[in-house]
């Protein structure tokens, strides 16, 4: 085994994002690295062998049971040392296969198969057992946790912000439900992606021409062949396996992808010195600024955008690998090889996300100040919707234009109301305490009061979502 320092590593993967994730990149490489690759290939050669020994009677289930320590036994090195000879990495497998088996099978190795065959069901199994075994169960910790400070804040008041302006309060329950949602709704479909990738032993051309010289029933003989591996057969092979079925499960991890890299964006701007809702952990030897002492930048968050900025463009390549000419050709030879890296980075954006969400801290005195920086002025919304259904015609602009005095005259909007428009004023009490039940005073005093459902629809999407999540995780 060569002895080499991570640190001449070309990729960041390699070093840089290995050293921080170690735990989840064994658990990527077990799955995803070309020795996992390999491995893929020899289970997908050795499922084909025993087809062939249930098919043609070449001996009883412990003949089958026994191609498993062969299986266990073949090594990426010899595997690579046979192909300098063959310059073809399945013939290279197929040999070493070969030499170890029992003289009997011997002529049955690949028998019937195509290169393709073994490589396209192999990377279906390693694919499904990536997501199902180390990408699903890190993206429900991360719902988990979002789940968790939703829940927690359910009641928190904030205000709302679009175009980057104040709008109407909600709660920073509410703001994280959306992610609880989003975030839920990709994971629900990545779950069921990941579970219809599918294999085949179709041949050459995807006809059957080969296994049909080994059997009248070649469908059925492929079937058997993939029940060996969990896998159902592609509805349509050329040489390959229709390449939606591992392009839409891809798709949806960009997807899933652009969601944290837009939470990671929100929570970014909340941690902005001018307004400070929400904090990242910060340890006590933790450095902001080589320079300016004091800084506690929210570089996690920058982390998983950066990351998201990185990798999500290589979904072109995975759109471009959809076409082949004809029944094939090798133009998705190097390129889909770096499926494993965008699935690497992804997984480490996403354990950094909620590594950021466990430890995020809520300052809820700002969070208060925050809502009320400009008096009552979150609540013209309220104030035009009440003078309307009094039966006021043009109450956006009697509103707007009372906005626009508070704003020239430092005034609030009741007390605008109360000095300048009484008979509305009495308009508003009445209907507010008729539709709500408020007084207006007390209203017009807390404009935490006007949060619509906020509180209620983020428990709501709670619930649901930890209700999906024991779902998928009894389908895992």
């Amino acid at each position: 085994m060569e002895n080499r320092s991570i640190y001449r590593n070309i990729s960041p993967l390699d070093h840089r994002y290995y050293q921080s994730n170690k735990e989840l990149f064994e658990a990527l490489s077990d799955r995803l690295s070309e020795e996992a690759t390999v491995a893929y290939c020899v289970k997908a050669e050795m499922a084909l062998l025993k087809t062939h020994i249930k098919l043609q009677n070449l001996g009883d289930q412990s003949l089958i049971d026994s191609l498993d320590a062969v299986e266990n036994s073949i090594t990426p090195e010899e595997v690579y040392k046979e192909e300098e000879k063959t310059q073809h990495n399945i013939r290279a497998l197929v040999n070493v296969i070969n030499k170890k088996v029992p003289e009997n099978l011997k002529p049955w190795v690949h028998m019937g198969a195509t290169s393709v065959d073994m490589l396209d069901t192999a990377n279906a199994m390693r694919m499904r057992d990536v997501t199902r075994e180390v990408i699903l169960p890190l993206l429900i910790e991360l719902e988990e946790e979002l789940i968790k400070m939703a829940d927690a804040e359910a009641e928190t008041p904030q205000v709302g912000r679009t175009h980057g302006q104040h709008a109407v309060p909600v709660t920073l329950g509410f703001t994280i439900a959306e992610y609880v949602s989003r975030l839920g709704q990709s994971i629900s479909e990545i779950e069921r992606l990941s579970a219809d990738q599918r294999g085949k032993l179709a041949g050459a051309v995807g006809g059957y021409n080969a296994t049909s010289m080994i059997t009248s029933e070649p469908l059925e003989m492929e079937k058997m062949y993939l029940d060996f591996l969990g896998l159902k057969p592609s509805e349509y092979s050329t040489q390959m396996v229709e390449p939606e079925y591992l392009l839409r499960l891809l798709l949806e991890y960009n997807t899933a992808f652009g969601i944290i890299a837009n939470l990671a964006d929100d929570l970014r701007h909340l941690q902005r010195s001018e307004i400070d809702e929400v904090r990242e952990f910060f340890s006590a030897t933790q450095v902001g600024s080589s320079t300016m002492p004091q800084k506690r930048n929210p570089w996690n968050c920058e982390h998983v955008k950066s990351l998201w900025k990185a990798f999500a463009p290589r979904v072109m390549s995975f759109y471009m690998d959809q076409i082949s000419e004809h029944q094939r050709d090798l133009s998705n030879s190097a390129s889909a090889r770096f499926q494993a890296d965008f699935i690497a980075g992804f997984a480490a954006a996403a354990a950094r996300m909620k590594k950021i969400i466990a430890g995020m801290s809520v300052n809820k005195e700002q969070l208060r100040k925050n809502l009320t920086v400009q008096g009552d002025f979150v609540l013209a919304e309220p104030t035009y919707i009440l003078l309307a259904m009094s039966g006021i015609n043009g109450a956006h602009e009697i509103v707007r234009k009372i906005t626009l005095s508070c704003e020239k005259n430092g005034k609030t909007i009741k007390e605008v109301l109360q000095t300048e428009q009484q008979e509305s004023w009495e308009k508003i009490k009445a209907q507010l305490k008729e539709v709500t039940g408020l007084d207006a005073e007390d209203f017009y005093s807390d404009p935490s009061l006007y949060r619509g459902k906020t509180a209620e629809k983020t428990r709501t999407l709670c619930m649901k979502y930890t209700e999906m999540i024991s779902n998928i995780r009894g389908e895992l």
